[in-house]
């Protein structure tokens, strides 16, 4: 770790902790962040949970690990960290014994929508990456396949699409979006390239084509094409930088990772209905991919899940952003900065009105 941030971090460490977290039970002497053992509640092992979208699990792990060599008595097993689709990591939190300390969703829209104001009070936007298109280059079918052609190439016979589940994870409506989204580009009709994938109307509740799409686990979807189980799949493009896969850039007018007050205008023309609680359902519209992060109410090492986000909106933060495909935003956008731990607050400016409300 950068030896600046590392001493930055040890002064947080120091003068949070110690006066913060008195009253969990332990405290970090200078001491101890210096390697000499700290006397009694300090030695007791506090563990960080974190529940997020599957994405970052290659990189909210290295921050915690940072984090924890930092400070003694402070773990990050595997045990207490869980990846999957945003809608499930959210909905795996609340309620959680113990409770957890980071939640981080792939849409910003979701932990406002279903854990402000009893759960969380703040949230802060720290990147987005755009969708592309993954493919198994030993189809011959996508031989040749650009970002001008990649619709009529997945349209050939025998091609088979893998979308992720759009009522437990944002990646999955993301592609409804970006596939009407191509329709209105290409044809001024959300359903020209959509309705190729799926047999029910744009705008409503997304049922795929048996013979041209397959419903998958985002996590899968690298596997599903190192296999030849599908041919393509639309995924962020940090997923397709952290498993190596091969890919196709999308006009940035459909990709949603475009912030631009036009682009954000444009992608609200898609729209898709997903599964909600009580066998209820949700309409939602396109809106550009922004990754979010909150610290619980419910945490009781909420000044650890401070640090944590503190280390995120860093420059260590953002350079494992930038080398996993994501383009940070830093400083982060926070939706209420004036609930945002003081700790934070030299990282964050209030989001831009741009952005869709929640």
């Amino acid at each position: 770790m950068d030896r600046t941030l590392s001493r930055r971090l040890e002064i947080l460490l120091v003068a949070a902790l110690m006066v913060v977290s008195a009253g969990t039970g332990y405290a970090v002497s200078a001491l101890a962040l210096h390697g000499a053992p700290a006397p009694g509640p300090s030695e007791v092992s506090h563990t960080l949970w974190i529940s997020a979208a599957g994405t970052l699990g290659a990189i909210f792990p290295k921050l915690a690990n940072d984090l924890a060599n930092l400070t003694p008595g402070i773990s990050v097993p595997t045990a207490s960290q869980q990846y999957q689709g945003s809608i499930a990591a959210i909905q795996a939190a609340i309620g959680h014994s113990p409770a957890f300390d980071i939640v981080a969703s792939a849409d910003y829209r979701l932990i406002p929508r279903l854990m402000e104001p009893g759960q969380a009070s703040w949230e802060a936007i720290f990147a987005t990456t755009p969708e592309v298109l993954a493919y198994d280059p030993s189809v011959s079918a996508l031989s040749g396949i650009t970002t001008a052609n990649w619709t009529t190439k997945l349209e050939a016979t025998g091609v088979t699409l893998g979308v992720a589940n759009a009522s437990v994870d944002p990646n999955g409506y993301n592609a409804i979006f970006v596939l009407e989204l191509e329709g209105l580009l290409e044809n001024g009709n959300a359903s020209s390239v959509y309705g190729h994938f799926f047999s029910t109307p744009p705008g409503s509740l997304a049922l795929a084509n048996p013979t041209t799409a397959r419903v998958e686990p985002e996590a899968q979807a690298a596997t599903l094409l190192t296999t030849h189980e599908i041919s393509a799949f639309l995924i962020y493009r940090s997923y397709a930088i952290q498993h190596h896969l091969s890919y196709v850039d999308l006009d940035p007018r459909v990709n949603l990772g475009n912030l631009s007050t036009s682009a954000i205008t444009f992608d609200a023309r898609a729209s898709t209905m997903i599964l909600g609680g009580a066998g209820g359902t949700t309409v939602l519209r396109g809106a550009p991919i922004a990754f979010a992060v909150t610290v619980p109410t419910p945490s009781t090492n909420a000044t650890l899940g401070a640090l944590f986000v503190h280390l995120l909106l860093s420059p260590r933060g953002v350079g494992e952003l930038s080398a996993a495909g994501f383009t940070p935003v830093f400083p982060g956008w926070a939706d209420k900065t004036a609930l945002v731990p003081p700790l934070l607050a030299p990282d964050v400016v209030a989001m831009p009105s741009s952005l869709p409300a929640p």
